[in-house]
């Protein structure tokens, strides 16, 4: 059974979503502050993250950003917040999804669904079977991506992706050289609508993180059409 942290400040919205998330057949966990959400993913296997942004002791932008320094589970932010820049700046810190205040509780319990499904799907969470553990690993020069771990190496440096730029990279290993528009590039990462300026600042992120002297040094922009990875 997976696990899901839904972590709030408002008792109300953390009973709501416990309530919907175990009728599908989750397990839960709860926090109210930030520092308790950190506590709770730190000590227990949690699956994914519901996190709220307005929350006392840490902020949930604070608190994504310790997560990424140790864990590449989905997190899903909750914000009333509906301004681009908030959302820009939760995915550039590597959130997998964003939804609005308020909001039904049967999106966000299909929204878990779905970063559920494509996070086991990568073989990120879970036992692998046989058949997962004789995917070949993706080398393009000295990029090395291993499907069954999840991990990209450049040498021997392991670089660190959230869920969704892992997602984008294997859309570029696969397929060096090929230029992807980008909602092709937002449907293969999210697997659903996102904006440009979204797009625009994952890839960024990706570059910096690829190659921080050299931005163009895998990642290349094809003015008008998308991105393409180098051959």
């Amino acid at each position: 059974m997976f696990r899901i942290l839904v972590a709030d400040d408002e008792e109300e919205i953390r009973n709501l979503l416990e309530l919907y998330l175990q009728n599908a057949g989750y397990d839960v966990v709860k926090a109210g502050t930030g520092k308790e959400a950190l506590a709770a993913i730190r000590s227990q296997r949690i699956d994914l993250c519901l996190l709220d942004i307005m929350m006392p002791e840490m902020d949930g932008f604070h608190v994504l950003k310790e997560i990424r320094t140790f864990s590449n589970m989905p997190v899903i932010i909750l914000s009333a917040k509906d301004q681009d820049t908030d959302k820009i700046l939760g995915l550039d810190l590597g959130a997998d999804d964003y939804i609005v205040k308020p909001f039904n509780p049967l999106e966000a319990v299909a929204r878990v669904n779905s970063n559920i499904r494509r996070f086991t799907a990568l073989g990120s969470a879970g036992d692998k079977t046989e058949s997962q553990k004789d995917v070949p690993k993706l080398v393009r020069g000295d990029l090395t991506l291993d499907p069954v771990s999840c991990q990209l190496l450049r040498g021997d440096k392991k670089i660190n992706l959230t869920a969704s730029e892992y997602r984008i990279m294997c859309l570029f290993m696969e397929n060096p050289g090929r230029v992807f528009t980008k909602q092709q590039i937002g449907e293969a990462g999210w697997g659903d609508y996102v904006s440009d300026n979204s797009i625009m600042v994952c890839i960024s992120k990706l570059r910096e993180k690829l190659a921080p002297e050299d931005p163009n040094a895998y990642i290349v922009t094809i003015r008008g059409l998308g991105y393409r990875m180098k051959v």
